[in-house]
């Protein structure tokens, strides 16, 4: 895969699995711990991918969505209540997909993998499926 993932969420526990998770697909995964710091590191550098949970102490998962429309990054979203409902609402406000908790690995590879082909295929001028 060889891409950046940003994963905004408190819990450390959560981005040392998705970490582990994500090394044998060549992934860097950055850990921000709160909407302040993801501010931070996406204005240091680039990321095609951004992983957030719905709900941060200082935003939600709206909030991201638009930092990541200005940047013109994919945004997935977390939640361990994810649920059909809130699936359909995420990609209808333009979110790329929702990822359910506890992670599971190869669905975690598959849909982070998906969005950064997409986002390749975006910049190259390619739409990607």
């Amino acid at each position: 895969m060889d891409s950046a993932v940003l994963f905004i969420s408190p819990y450390l526990q959560d981005a040392q699995a998705l970490g582990s998770m994500l090394a044998e697909a060549s992934v860097v995964l950055t850990h921000a711990t709160c909407l302040k710091d993801a501010v931070a590191r996406l204005d240091s550098a680039p990321f095609p991918v951004v992983l957030t949970e719905a709900n941060l102490e200082d935003g939600t998962w709206r909030d991201v969505l638009s930092l990541t429309r200005s940047r013109g990054a994919e945004l997935i979203v977390t939640d361990a209540w994810a649920d059909a409902r809130f699936w359909a609402e995420a990609i209808n406000l333009g979110a790329y997909d929702l990822l359910a908790q506890p992670f599971h690995a190869a669905e975690v590879r598959r849909v982070l993998s998906s969005a950064t082909s997409r986002r390749k295929g975006a910049m190259t001028g390619r739409a990607t499926p």
